[in-house]
């Protein structure tokens, strides 16, 4: 049985309000700071590899659907170890942790796939 038209076009919007809502916690002053600061940028790059390659080895495309799940997984899985989520004020970007530059480069993959 597919998946009709209707469920896909809700799924879409879904996953794009999650991705707004990604972006607004680390991903606006991230990929403001990458392009900044050549160093964070090359960081973020690695990490936007290790999420495409992720994403492409589950057979999965590089879209709003996919990577809203990868954040959603991610993140869920970031608060049942009870830490907290990062907010843009609590970042120091010269030493972003490896969660917010996961988060950052899923910003950037949504970004360049034109999923806001």
């Amino acid at each position: 049985m597919g998946l009709d038209a209707g469920y896909l076009a809700t799924a879409e919007l879904d996953s794009r309000f999650y991705l707004d809502h990604v972006m607004a916690m680390v991903g606006i002053d991230g990929l403001v700071e990458a392009l900044a600061q050549p160093f964070l940028l090359a960081r973020v790059d690695q990490h936007a590899a290790a999420v495409r390659e992720s994403l492409l080895a589950a057979g999965k495309a590089i879209d709003p659907i996919s990577l809203a799940g990868y954040a959603r997984s991610f993140i869920a899985a970031h608060q049942r170890h009870g830490r907290p989520l990062p907010t843009p004020d609590s970042v120091d970007w010269s030493d972003a942790n490896w969660t917010v530059l996961r988060l950052v480069a899923v910003c950037h993959l949504a970004d360049a796939a034109d999923a806001f």
